[in-house]
């Protein structure tokens, strides 16, 4: 107990809110998400094994995030402006993060849910979590980037955007 006390003293913004809903709990992580990254903690700063289970998540649910390694997980969390993180039964069955500048651009990345929770309004909590946030809900623009999700979407007023161009450019080193 003296370890949890003393890291809701140093890192009070750990989790902004928690919502239940349907025995779920939605976390919004604080920018970098520290106790997620840094001590696996979940639901009420109880260590909870979370980039395991993120870990986990990512090799499951989705073909982009497959195999990444827990200090590319951990990086990303860092570079993170806001991430959400959603539990059941203590285990991560959804995930979502955003970065941005603060004023003028944002970036979804990396929406999962757990596949056969889909089509269950589970990833449309996660997208709305991630846009209602402060550093993300009054940005210009919000751009993301999908594969084969794009009608989904576009039913929370995305819309596809023919003025701009995806242009790629591969690191070496993956």
């Amino acid at each position: 107990m003296k370890y949890i006390n003393l890291f809701k003293t140093r890192c009070l913004k750990l989790v902004h809110d928690v919502f239940k809903m349907q025995g779920l709990k939605l976390i919004q992580h604080s920018a970098g998400a520290p106790g997620l990254r840094m001590f696996g903690l979940g639901p009420n700063y109880l260590p909870s094994k979370g980039l395991s289970k993120l870990k986990l998540l990512f090799d499951q649910h989705a073909f982009w995030t497959k195999d990444r390694n827990y200090k590319s997980i951990r990086r990303l969390l860092a570079g993170s402006t806001v991430a959400i993180t959603l539990w059941r039964n203590g285990d991560i069955i959804g995930f979502g993060r955003a970065t941005s500048d603060g004023i003028y651009r944002a970036v979804l990345w990396d929406i999962i849910v757990a596949d056969e929770l889909q089509r269950q309004g589970l990833g449309r909590k996660v997208v709305e979590a991630l846009l209602a946030s402060p550093k993300i809900n009054k940005v210009e623009r919000v751009y993301l980037m999908t594969t084969n999700s794009s009608e989904f979407y576009r039913q929370l007023g995305f819309e596809k955007c023919s003025k701009q161009n995806l242009l790629i450019r591969s690191s070496k080193d993956f």
